[in-house]
């Protein structure tokens, strides 16, 4: 029995930048011909679900997916999930940045990583596990803990909000991947998080929505943040 909150982290589409190989940051690119396809095929997914809140990036490429993908939602923007600031390195060729000294830093290291004229990810990684902590527990008091919510933000902001809820360390968090229009699911219950899908990309997501709510005896909903010995039985279809 789920009574906690589900968050769904929703990568936004493939953008220009993404298919040239660049370092897009917090620029305003937009969604490439194949972004739209995957915001819109990502909708077809996310159609039925009763979703108590639309969180987003107010990067534009965030704001452009869940048009397509949610053009009935009414997103509100939530700076704690913009894209890690890469300063400098912004605009920027891949292949290019590739050759720099703080690369390997980011790949093996990045905790210690501080972008030139940006952001640290350590920084990054704290405010947006720190937003999406707030709104899940602000959507729990407001709509109950059957309530299932979205979050559209970035890659590296997705891997780090990983990261902590599987509680390994941010120099961790490049073996984490999020592909674009990715669908990651967490529980965040009283004692530990739970991450119940991973860089999901095709297949049916209704079976994310909790069960209706049943009456059960407290010491029963101490058992909420307990791991199911051998696996569990996965969600009733």
């Amino acid at each position: 029995m789920v009574t906690v909150a589900t968050l769904l982290l929703l990568r936004h589409g493939r953008t220009t930048a993404n298919a040239d190989g660049g370092l897009a940051g917090r620029q305003p690119v937009e969604l490439d011909e194949t972004g739209r396809a995957q915001a819109t095929a990502v909708g077809e997914r996310l159609k039925g679900l009763p979703l108590a809140a639309v969180v987003t990036s107010p990067l534009i490429r965030c704001r452009q997916t869940l048009e397509l993908a949610l053009p009935e939602a009414e997103p509100v923007v939530e700076e704690g999930l913009i894209e890690c600031g890469y300063g400098s390195w912004e605009g920027q060729p891949l292949k290019k940045l590739a050759k720099e000294p703080l690369w390997p830093v980011v790949q093996q290291h990045p905790s210690a990583a501080v972008f030139p004229d940006g952001e640290s990810m350590a920084a990054m990684s704290a405010r947006a596990v720190a937003a999406v902590r707030a709104w899940d527990a602000r959507i729990t008091a407001e709509h109950g803990p059957e309530a299932v919510w979205l979050a559209c933000s970035h890659g590296d902001v997705i891997k780090a909000i990983v990261a902590d809820a599987l509680g390994v360390h941010l120099d961790l968090f490049q073996r984490i991947v999020a592909d674009p229009a990715s669908v990651t699911a967490i529980r965040y219950t009283s004692l530990r998080p739970f991450l119940v899908r991973l860089n999901d990309t095709g297949g049916d997501l209704a079976g994310l929505v909790p069960p209706p709510a049943k009456r059960r005896r407290r010491a029963a909903r101490k058992a909420d943040s307990d791991a199911a010995v051998g696996g569990g039985a996965g969600a009733a279809r």
